[in-house]
């Protein structure tokens, strides 16, 4: 068994410049780490690239036999725990974790669903992760991201997910406004999250609908905004002005799943 000791190997230069998102989008891959998300993984039959593992930690039996006999059957490299540790951006690290392909990922949209999410402008990684945590949850299967939304492959994003990475297709839309336009075309209605109306939540009835999740400073942009047919808000008794984008999107779409279970 080989093992590499060094940090200038060039598959291990590779491998670190999976954490900037200009290189994950040229070389078409993405990290994830850990024994959870590599099992789910290997369970959802994602395209395992490559399975890196701290040959360190397998010495000190930190990885159960099951697993060890699931990574044989993929293309395994085994690194001593600096190498690891170079490449790991996780603080305390598994020792363990895997290059999956993103081209077994299907860029068009499904219609056939009764709504659709969209993310305009959402930055927080954490929030994007319990999106589509939450997606998987109601069992939709789509997510749709402006062009100025964190990386859906970011690091801390498919860590948030659970799994949910595999499970939930990411829709990347290089002119959200035009998405829109087509999205219209397919007799679904656009309804935009925002503060600036006072048509609730619970005054839609979530049937073929789109719904839009905006930035979480700014809400969702002007243009998209204008390209909506309605404007809904979440009711506030306190005195917060506004919740958490990942709340709010869980928020809205549980009232998909309440309406579903009562019809």
């Amino acid at each position: 068994m080989q093992i590499i000791t060094s940090k200038d190997n060039e598959i291990i230069k590779n491998i670190r410049k999976l954490n900037v998102k200009k290189y994950r989008d040229e070389m078409d891959q993405y990290i994830i780490e850990g024994t959870k998300l590599l099992e789910e993984a290997i369970k959802e039959k994602a395209k395992i690239e490559k399975i890196i593992v701290c040959y360190d930690c397998v010495k000190n039996n930190q990885f159960e036999s099951s697993l060890l006999y699931e990574i044989a059957k993929h293309d395994c490299l085994y690194v001593n725990q600096n190498v690891f540790d170079n490449i790991t951006d996780v603080k305390n690290p598994q020792g363990i974790l895997a290059i999956i392909s993103k081209s077994s990922k299907e860029q068009s949209i499904n219609y056939n669903e009764d709504i659709i999410v969209i993310l305009d402008g959402v930055q927080d990684p954490g929030n994007i992760g319990t999106i589509l945590r939450t997606l998987d949850a109601i069992g939709v299967k789509q997510i749709i991201l402006s062009k100025g939304s964190a990386d859906v492959y970011n690091p801390k994003v498919v860590r948030a997910t659970m799994g949910a990475i595999f499970r939930v297709n990411a829709i990347e839309s290089p002119n959200l406004v035009e998405t829109i336009k087509q999205i219209k075309a397919n007799k679904f209605e656009v309804i935009a999250s925002s503060l600036d109306t006072q048509e609730s939540i619970y005054n839609v009835k979530f049937n073929k609908k789109a719904i839009v999740i905006g930035n979480e400073a700014n809400g969702v942009s002007a243009e998209v905004l204008k390209s909506s047919d309605k404007k809904i808000k979440i009711p506030m008794l306190g005195k917060a002005e506004s919740l958490n984008a990942g709340v709010a999107a869980s928020i809205i779409l549980y009232e998909y799943v309440r309406q579903k279970l009562n019809s």
